[in-house]
């Protein structure tokens, strides 16, 4: 396998790994934003306790789309870098969430981080402008 040179495009193991972790992401943020629009009441009832915030059917649905959004945003290349931004700031609100009411640490609280850490790896790995824009020029 070789590496992609900048400008002409990711290599194809590169490309592949990028492909699967950002769908990786879009598959698990449709399902969160799906659950919560289709049957908010599943995910009023399995949310945790004491969040601060109301757990309604119009919380729900306000908040799966405001997921929904993003996430189609990331999978259409074009605004990719748009959606990866907003939904950074959506995990960056469930961070937020779940250090202010004592979630676990590694399971709960840092999912966000988890998934963020996804989110942009495969972007970075299938997007050379990205790659060009981002990785740390050493002299």
């Amino acid at each position: 396998m070789t590496d992609a040179v900048p400008g002409n495009g990711p290599g194809k193991g590169q490309l592949i790994a990028g492909r699967v972790l950002s769908g990786l992401v879009i598959l698990f943020l449709l399902f969160d934003a799906g659950l919560k629009l289709v049957s908010p009441e599943t995910a009023i009832k399995y949310s945790p306790p004491g969040l601060g915030w109301p757990l309604e059917v119009g919380t729900m649905h306000m908040l799966g789309i405001l997921l929904l959004i993003p996430t189609l945003l990331y999978i259409w290349p074009r605004t990719a870098v748009l959606g990866a931004i907003l939904i950074t700031g959506y995990l960056g609100g469930a961070i937020a969430t779940h250090l202010r009411i004592d979630s676990p640490l590694f399971s709960h609280t840092l999912f966000g981080v988890y998934l963020g850490v996804m989110l942009w790896a495969g972007l970075w790995l299938r997007s050379p402008a990205l790659r060009l824009l981002v990785t740390p020029r050493w002299a």
